[in-house]
């Protein structure tokens, strides 16, 4: 990724505009989940760096580890779309305080995003805000990986 920032730097300051957008792309997502077996409803969406939302929710499959998550569904369909950095993730769950994402999909962001502004919220309006590296130190990155 082209303009990387150094690992344990703050991620780029988000508007609130932007802010709120990603929360309601969220918010709006996980009414949509498919979770009959779970009844945990997530919806995510991320923010490219050209501005661009995805919006995903979390899908389970009678074979459990057949599911996927909200955040990984989003970053598909940025990844669709041809994005391949992001600079913020919101993740909406009805719990309080609000779920941070798995640590699958933790690492899936870490793909996609040096640093990043992790918004977590739910419908009550509650809201915290985390980083990546908070989240995920020291992450596996491809760096590591011989050529």
């Amino acid at each position: 990724m082209s303009g990387e920032r150094d690992p344990g730097t703050s991620p780029p300051a988000l508007a609130a505009p932007a802010q709120a957008a990603l929360i309601q792309a969220a918010l709006g997502a996980r009414d949509q989940a498919y979770a009959p077996y779970s009844h945990f409803s997530v919806g995510a969406a991320v923010m490219a760096r050209d501005g661009r939302i995805f919006a995903g929710v979390n899908v389970e499959n009678a074979s459990y580890p057949l599911t996927v998550c909200a955040e990984r569904n989003a970053i598909a369909a940025a990844v669709l779309a041809g994005a391949r950095e992001l600079v913020a993730v919101a993740v909406a769950t009805a719990v309080s305080p609000p779920s941070a994402p798995c640590g699958g999909c933790r690492q899936v962001i870490a793909e996609f995003a040096r640093e990043t502004t992790i918004l977590l919220v739910n419908p009550e309006g509650e809201r915290v805000e985390t980083t990546l590296g908070e989240l995920l130190p020291r992450a596996f990155r491809g760096e590591e990986l011989a050529p």
